[in-house]
């Protein structure tokens, strides 16, 4: 029995020993997989632009890691995960190195809000995915394009052959107007709309509006609105096409209204407009059609029984250039001019277009301009907005008024505001979650640490520049600031007087240039310049590469991947 056990024990003992080892091996690989996660989730939620905190934790079967983004000034910028499975710990660190980042091809680069000139001038070319308008005492020295949407087609539609229905409006004030609502198959801008009408006597120009919908009716709201001219109209049913004045993008799947207001009702002079059954196979299946009165009261909209004759086409607009008072004068040192139709236009170079007319030359042809997308993408925003995190939050408004101070990266919950002379030293990304406000004479400069490379101020809300002050780069040659805002506000940026190598950017909103300002890029939805102000274009601005802390993450790459414990 004694050796018995002796050999039982001893066949044991290894076999337990390498149970344990075993065991270990396996926790400890599990422990690096485990922070393998940490790093590929927070990698990920980067890259793909989604949000993410400064220090992420991920909990997997029961075990946590915990990654940390680290910005050193010393070490540059990494994350860093520490994951454990009972007593083991890994850690894994991902370097990272600076990548490429925006590139501004022209002075003005326009959504499709277009740009107005009124006594302004552009040093440089202009690109506008919307139309380009200016007075004779405006000039753009470079090439002018305005470019063209989608082909125009037809998105939605209802009715054919003859009406069901014929459905009287503009003859009482219960039916004064009429609405339909509708929903487009695809997300595109807005083009214009057709109703097969008829008229009775000679009634008034009517306005055709798209508007929201507001619980289930048409909402105040209006989006883009055109003119239903009498004359276009008959004593016969027959298709009336309306033109929409702007070009706002609609939602697939959302809905909206399409609205005739007729404004007046005269039962001797009124509009008809052909309908067909809301139910069954002749129905609209995305609406209602309803009769009464647009700020008012809809007599029937929860017992609607019929659908309105009408299309909507999504598409365009067309590009256009034309002067407003006058000849707009392009291409004053070289340079030509390029849209679907050009109108009084003093052009030094060649006028593309397919039609003009008022202008100093006759049409050449091509093929329209098609639209640019904006240099910067959504995704290197969240990235900024995260490295300004990454030195710390202030939370409330952060006012300069005097002496020089020095700050970033830094998230500011409120507003930031620089005035009485003060200068404000930017050390790192800063990201405002307010307004931006530099008046008084004030100057926002970028550190000296940031040499030839570019800076960055986000901010949530408007931003206004006036009162002579000014915005720049480190003093380096082609370093520049740039103050973006998310604001789609009709003031995103209002610059009057100031000047310096800045960078504006609100491809959401507006951006208003007055009073002599002088800036060096611009990009918006829609550009207004006006009283004398210059926007001198240089070729700096061609590849802008962000440094001193402000580079985006979303502009970084991986430089190494490393287990460190």
């Amino acid at each position: 029995m004694f050796i018995s056990l002796t050999t039982i024990a001893g066949l044991v003992s290894p076999t337990v020993r390498d149970y344990t080892v075993s065991r270990l091996d396996l926790d400890s690989k599990k422990a690096y997989y485990l922070t393998e996660s940490g790093s590929e989730d927070y990698l990920y939620r980067v890259f793909r632009g989604h949000s993410v905190e400064m220090a992420e934790a991920l909990t997997v079967d029961g075990n946590t890691v915990t990654t940390d983004l680290i910005n050193d000034p010393i070490a540059g910028i990494y994350i860093e995960s520490n994951g454990s499975m009972t007593s083991l710990k890994r850690r894994v660190k991902v370097d990272f190195a600076y990548g490429p980042t925006a590139s501004f091809s022209y002075g003005l680069q326009v959504g499709e809000g277009g740009v107005d000139l009124q006594g302004g001038t552009i040093v440089g070319d202009v690109f506008s995915n919307g139309p380009i308008t200016g007075d004779n005492s405006s000039a753009i020295t470079g090439t002018a394009i305005s470019a063209s949407g989608s082909a125009v087609y037809e998105d939605v539609s209802n009715g054919t052959g003859v009406p069901f229905y014929d459905k009287n409006f503009g003859d009482t004030s219960t039916t004064e107007d009429i609405a339909q609502s509708f929903m487009v198959h695809a997300t595109g801008p807005v083009n214009k709309a057709q109703f097969y009408l008829k008229k009775f006597g000679t009634p008034g120009d009517a306005t055709v509006m798209i508007v929201n919908n507001s619980a289930g009716a048409p909402g105040a709201t209006v989006l883009a609105s055109g003119t239903l001219s009498s004359s276009s109209v008959t004593a016969n049913y027959d298709w009336v096409e309306v033109v929409f004045t702007s070009n706002p993008t609609l939602t697939a799947g959302v809905p909206y209204w399409v609205v005739i207001n007729s404004s007046s009702a005269n039962n001797k002079r009124y509009y008809i407009v052909g309908a067909s059954m809301d139910w069954g196979i002749t129905a609209y299946p995305d609406g209602i059609g309803v009769t009464g009165q647009f700020g008012g009261s809809w007599a029937n909209l929860w017992t609607s029984a019929y659908d309105h004759f009408f299309k909507i086409f999504l598409g365009g607009p067309a590009g256009s250039i034309s002067g407003t008072s006058g000849q707009l004068n392009i291409g004053t040192v070289s340079g030509t001019t390029q849209a679907n139709t050009v109108n009084n236009v003093d052009s030094t170079g060649l006028i593309y277009c397919q039609s003009g007319s008022g202008n100093n030359q006759s049409c050449t042809y091509q093929d329209d301009p098609t639209q640019q997308s904006f240099p910067i993408p959504d995704d290197y925003v969240t990235g900024w907005k995260i490295q300004a995190e990454t030195g710390g939050i202030i939370s409330g408004n952060y006012t300069v008024s005097s002496g020089n101070v020095s700050l970033g990266p830094k998230k500011i919950v409120g507003n930031l505001d620089v005035s009485g002379g003060a200068t404000l030293t930017v050390t790192g990304t800063l990201w405002v979650t307010g307004n931006i406000s530099l008046t008084g004479g004030s100057h926002i400069v970028l550190s000296p640490s940031y040499g030839s490379t570019d800076g960055i101020l986000v901010s949530d809300g408007n931003v206004q520049i006036g009162g002579g002050s000014d915005a720049s780069g480190s003093g380096a040659p082609n370093s520049y600031v740039v103050i973006l805002t998310t604001s789609s506000s009709g003031s995103a940026i209002d610059i009057s007087g100031g000047s310096g190598a800045v960078i504006l950017y609100a491809k959401d909103g507006t951006l208003n240039v007055t009073g002599g300002a002088t800036l060096k890029s611009a990009v918006a939805d829609r550009i207004t310049v006006s009283g004398g102000s210059q926007l001198i274009y240089e070729t700096g601005l061609a590849e802008l590469e962000f440094g001193g802390g402000g580079a985006a993450v979303s502009q970084l790459s991986i430089q190494t991947w490393t287990e460190i414990e």
